[in-house]
C-alpha cells in the first residue's frame, strides 16, 4: 500500500501539481478514479464514474487503516477533485454535464488524456506519455469546462448583458423570475441581485442595494434574485423552490434583518415551477408573503393582508 501512494505521489509530482496536492489524500483520490488497488498493474488503470463518499470508501476498503471523517467530503471535493479537474487529470459530471452543481449524484471520471498516462507508469513508454500529457494539459480544463458550459443556463439582465448560471432546474426557475415574473409584475424594475448554485454571486449590482441603506458583509444567506421598483420603492426578494424551501417564518426573518434599514418596502415572494408542486409547501408559507407559479405567469398567489402585491 505505501509503496503504491508514494508512486502515485511520483505521478503527480511529475505532472506539476502544487504542494497542496502532493499527499495521502489526493493519492488516494487518484488512485480511486484509477480503481487501482495496491496489488494491480498500473496497466490495470481503468475510468469508472466516482463520486466523493466512493472515493472516502475505497480509499477505507484497500489503503487506510480507518476511514474518513464524514466532514472530510469537502476538503476532498474542494483540495484534491477540484484541482484534478483544473489540471485535466479528471471530468466533472461527463456522463450528465448538465446536472446542478449541488447535486449528491455527482461524479468525477479519469480524463482520456490522463488514462493513457496512468497505464504507462512504469513501462517503457511512461516518458514519452508524460511529455505527451504535460503538453495537451493546459488546455484539458478549458476544453472540459467548454463542454459543461453548453448546458449553462443563459439569463438576459440590463443594457444587454447576458450571464450564465450553472445548469440544473433552480438555475432554470432563477432565469423565469428574472425574465418572467420580472416582466410582469416589476416592468420597470433593476435586478439587483441573481444567486447561482455554482457562484455564490452570480450577478450583484452592489452599488444600488447600498444606495437603498443595506450593506451585505458575504455572511448572510441572500434570497435567489432581488429585484428594485423604482417608481413604488419596493424591493422584490424571491426566494426559488426547487430543492429548497419557500419563504417560511424563519425565513422571512432572517430577511428582515438582513435587509434592516432598507429605505425601500420590503416584498417577499416565493416561486414555484408549477402549481402542483405549492402544496407541499403550503403549510411552511409565511404570512405577508407572495407566491408565484411559473406554469401560471400572470398570477400571484397573496398569503393574507391588505394589499395584493406590497410591502407591509
Amino acid at each position: 500500500m505505501k509503496k503504491r501512494v508514494k508512486e502515485t505521489l511520483s505521478i503527480l509530482a511529475a505532472i506539476g501539481m502544487p504542494r497542496g496536492q502532493l499527499n495521502e489524500r489526493s493519492a488516494l483520490c487518484l488512485l480511486a478514479a484509477c480503481d487501482l488497488k495496491p496489488n494491480d498493474a498500473w496497466s490495470k488503470a481503468s475510468t469508472p464514474l466516482i463520486g466523493i463518499t466512493p472515493i472516502m470508501e475505497f480509499a477505507a476498503s484497500y489503503y487506510r487503516d480507518e476511514p474518513y471523517a464524514p466532514n472530510t467530503r469537502e476538503t476532498i471535493r474542494r483540495q484534491s477533485m477540484h484541482q484534478f479537474c483544473s489540471a485535466g487529470i479528471t471530468r466533472y459530471n461527463p456522463d450528465k454535464p448538465d446536472r446542478p452543481v449541488n447535486s449528491p449524484a455527482a461524479v468525477y471520471q479519469l480524463s482520456p488524456e490522463a488514462h493513457a498516462l496512468m497505464k504507462a507508469f512504469g513501462s517503457a513508454s511512461w516518458e514519452a506519455a508524460l511529455a505527451a500529457f504535460r503538453r495537451t494539459a493546459p488546455g484539458l480544463a478549458d476544453k472540459y469546462a467548454a463542454a459543461r458550459n453548453t448546458n449553462a443556463v443563459p439569463l438576459t439582465i440590463a443594457e444587454g448583458r447576458q450571464i450564465d448560471l450553472s445548469p440544473g432546474a433552480h438555475s432554470e426557475l432563477i432565469a423565469q423570475i428574472v425574465s418572467v415574473f420580472g416582466a410582469h409584475f416589476a416592468p420597470a424594475g433593476n435586478l439587483v441581485y441573481v444567486g447561482d448554485t455554482g457562484r455564490k454571486w452570480g450577478y450583484f449590482d452592489d452599488e444600488l442595494l447600498s444606495k437603498l441603506g443595506v450593506q451585505i458583509d458575504g455572511h448572510g444567506k441572500m434570497p435567489d434574485v432581488v429585484i428594485y421598483i423604482p417608481d413604488r420603492n419596493w424591493l422584490l426578494l424571491c426566494e426559488a423552490v426547487t430543492s429548497h424551501g419557500p419563504v417560511n417564518a424563519k425565513r422571512h426573518n432572517e430577511l428582515q434583518a438582513l435587509f434592516a434599514g432598507c429605505s425601500a418596502g420590503l416584498v417577499f415572494v416565493t416561486a414555484f415551477p408549477t402549481r402542483k408542486v405549492m402544496p407541499r409547501y403550503c403549510g411552511d408559507i409565511s404570512w405577508e408573503t407572495e407566491v408565484w407559479c411559473a406554469d401560471n405567469p400572470t398570477h400571484l398567489i397573496h398569503f393574507n393582508g391588505s394589499r395584493f402585491l406590497g410591502p407591509y
